[in-house]
C-alpha cells in the first residue's frame, strides 16, 4: 500500500452544482492553474458531455495543465465517456471518472434499473472508457447507502474491466467517521482483486462530518484517494475541504503516517481565488484559511502566543500562505511588477492587450485607493475576465445622490449589447435605487434570494465585494462586484448576475 495522499480536487465539478457558483470557461481555466501550482494530484475539470460549455472548458483545461492529472466526469453510458475522452485528448495525464448509482433507492426511484442491469452497465461502461483512456476511476453513486453484497461485486467487476481507482461516494452526507471507514475496510477485505485499484472516499458535509469521514476512510479502510473542493465549495451542505484535509494530514503526520504532494503556502490563494470568483465568501472562524484562523483574542491565548507560538497554535500562518496577505503593489509600481505579481497570483493572460486591459484598471484603481493588495488584483482581473467575456451588459458609470430625511435617488449608465443605456429610480437606499435603476430598464423580472458584502481587506479604503444571487424561472445566478465604492460594486455585482441569467445552456445533472 502506497503511503502517499492522492488529492483529487473537484471544486471545478462538484463545487460548481452549489446553486449560483457556475463559472465561465476562463474562471475555470484560472482556479485549474492555482490548483496546479497547489501541485493537486488530480483536477476533475468538469463534466464534458453536460453542456458545450463544460466541453470547452475541460478541453482548455487539458490543453492547459501540465503537472496534475485533468479528469471529466461521465455518466455510465457510451456517449459520456466519448465526449469525455474527446475534451481530454490534449491532457498531459489524462483520467475518465465514470458513475451510476448502485443503492437500491436510486437504481429503482431514479434509474429505473434491476441490479442485473446496473451491474452489466457499470462493466461496459468501464470495459468501453478504457479503450480510450488508460487511467479509469469508477464510483458508484450513493455508494455509502448501497448493500455491500452487490456492491462487491460491482467493484469486483469494474476492478477487472480496467478500473485504477474505486471512489465510494457518501453522496448525501449521512455517514459518521467509524462506520464510513469500516465499511471501506469491509469492501476492501472482501473483494479479492481489491489490491488492483487505489482506494478513494467522496464525502458530503451534510451532518458537517465530511473531512472527519474523508479521514476515517483513509486511516481505517485503507483509502488513498481524497477527493475534496477549495473552501468545501459544493452544493447543499457542501464537500469534503481541501485545505482541512491537507492540513489535518501534514500536521497530524506522526498520526497518519502519510506523504502528501501538495505545496501548501498557496493554499490561501487558492481560496481566496474560488471565493471572489463564486461568490461565496468564506466565513471568518472556517479553520485554515477564515480570517480568524489564527487571530488570538483571549488575553491568556495572546500571552501564551508571545512567548511560543505553539502554546496555542499547531500549525504557522505562513505555512498555508498567510504571509502573501501584505501590500504589493502602488501607484508608482509599473507594469512589469504588476505582471510578475499576477505570476506569483497564479493569474495567467493570455495575450498582452489583456495584460494592459488589466494594468489599466489596476492604476485606475491605484489612483483611488493607496494600498493594493492581492485580494485586489484578484477581483481586478475577475473584473477584467467578465468584460472580455462579451457580456451582454456591462458597466459604465452611476451617480446616486443621498441625504438623511430624502428619499435617495441614484442614475445609471451601462451597456446591453453594445448600446449605451441610462436608468434613474429612488429607492429605500442609493443601493436600492441603482438596482431598481437597472431594472427599469432590462425587466428581467428576476427575484434577488442574497446581497451581500464583504471587505476585500481590512481598513475603511478597502475595496467591497458584493454578491447578489438572482432567481429567475427555476435559475439560480450569483453575480460579483468589486469597487472602492460599494454602490458601484453592488451595480456591477448586479449586471454581472444579470449576464449568467443570459447565458441559457442547458447542464445535465451530475452526481451529488
Amino acid at each position: 500500500m502506497t503511503d502517499k495522499l492522492i488529492i483529487f480536487d473537484t471544486t471545478l465539478r462538484d463545487g460548481e452544482q452549489s446553486p449560483g457558483a457556475s463559472m465561465t470557461r476562463d474562471e475555470k481555466l484560472r482556479i485549474a492553474r492555482q490548483l496546479e501550482r497547489l501541485r493537486v494530484d488530480v483536477i476533475e475539470a468538469g463534466f464534458a458531455a453536460s453542456s458545450n460549455g463544460d466541453f470547452e472548458a475541460v478541453q482548455l483545461i487539458a490543453n492547459s495543465i501540465k503537472d496534475s492529472t485533468v479528469c471529466s466526469l461521465s455518466r455510465a453510458n457510451d456517449r459520456d465517456i466519448a465526449r469525455a475522452a474527446e475534451a481530454l485528448k490534449g491532457a498531459n495525464s489524462a483520467r475518465i471518472h465514470t458513475f451510476i448509482a448502485t443503492s437500491a433507492l436510486h437504481m429503482e426511484k431514479k434509474l429505473r434499473m434491476t441490479p442485473e442491469q446496473v451491474l452489466e452497465q457499470a462493466k461496459q461502461s468501464v470495459r468501453f472508457a478504457r479503450n480510450l483512456v488508460g487511467d479509469i476511476e469508477f464510483s458508484p453513486e450513493d455508494g455509502y447507502r448501497s448493500d455491500p453484497d452487490f456492491l462487491c461485486r460491482v467493484l469486483e467487476a469494474v476492478i477487472a474491466e480496467g478500473a485504477s481507482t474505486i471512489n465510494v461516494p457518501d453522496t448525501v452526507g449521512y455517514a459518521v467517521p467509524e462506520l464510513y471507514g469500516n465499511f471501506i475496510k469491509n469492501l476492501r477485505e472482501r473483494i479479492p482483486n481489491s489490491d488492483k485499484a487505489i482506494w478513494s472516499v467522496h464525502c458530503h458535509n451534510d451532518l458537517g462530518m465530511a473531512v472527519a469521514n474523508s479521514l476515517a476512510g483513509v486511516k481505517i479502510g485503507g483509502a488513498r484517494q481524497v477527493e475534496c473542493t477549495v473552501n468545501g465549495l459544493g452544493e447543499r451542505a457542501g464537500n469534503c475541504s481541501l485545505e482541512e484535509i491537507v492540513m489535518a494530514v501534514k500536521t497530524r503526520k506522526d498520526y497518519f503516517g502519510l506523504e502528501l504532494g501538495i505545496d501548501a503556502k498557496h493554499i490561501l490563494a487558492a481560496s481566496r481565488m474560488v471565493s471572489q470568483t463564486t461568490g461565496f465568501v468564506v466565513q471568518p472562524n472556517k479553520a485554515v484559511v477564515g480570517a480568524n484562523a489564527f487571530a488570538h483574542a483571549s488575553g491568556i491565548h495572546q500571552d501564551g502566543v508571545l512567548k511560543a507560538r505553539d502554546t496555542y497554535e499547531i500549525m504557522r500562518a505562513e505555512d498555508v500562505g498567510w504571509t502573501a496577505n501584505k501590500l504589493v503593489l502602488g501607484k508608482l509600481s509599473g507594469r512589469n511588477a504588476f505582471k510578475q505579481r499576477l505570476q506569483e497570483l497564479g493569474v495567467q493572460l493570455d495575450s498582452e492587450s489583456e495584460i494592459n486591459a488589466a494594468f489599466a484598471r489596476f492604476k485606475e484603481l491605484a489612483d483611488r485607493k493607496s494600498e493594493i493588495f492581492d485580494e485586489d488584483i484578484l477581483a481586478l482581473v475577475g473584473d477584467e475576465s467578465v468584460s472580455l467575456e462579451s457580456e451582454q451588459y456591462g458597466f459604465v458609470s452611476l451617480s446616486q445622490h443621498s441625504e438623511t430625511g430624502e428619499r435617495p435617488r441614484a442614475a445609471i449608465v451601462f451597456t446591453a449589447g453594445g448600446k449605451e443605456m441610462k436608468g434613474e429610480s429612488d429607492g429605500n437606499g442609493p443601493v436600492d435605487a441603482s438596482l431598481k435603476a437597472i431594472e427599469s430598464l432590462v425587466k428581467s423580472g428576476a427575484e434577488m434570494v442574497l446581497y451581500s458584502v464583504n471587505a476585500i481587506s481590512g481598513s475603511t479604503e478597502s475595496q467591497g465585494e458584493v454578491t447578489v444571487r438572482l432567481q429567475n424561472s427555476g435559475r439560480v445566478v450569483n453575480g460579483v462586484g468589486a469597487d472602492p465604492d460599494i454602490v458601484v460594486a453592488s451595480a456591477k455585482a448586479y449586471l454581472s448576475a444579470l449576464n449568467k441569467l443570459q447565458n441559457k445552456a442547458d447542464r445535465v445533472a451530475a452526481q451529488g
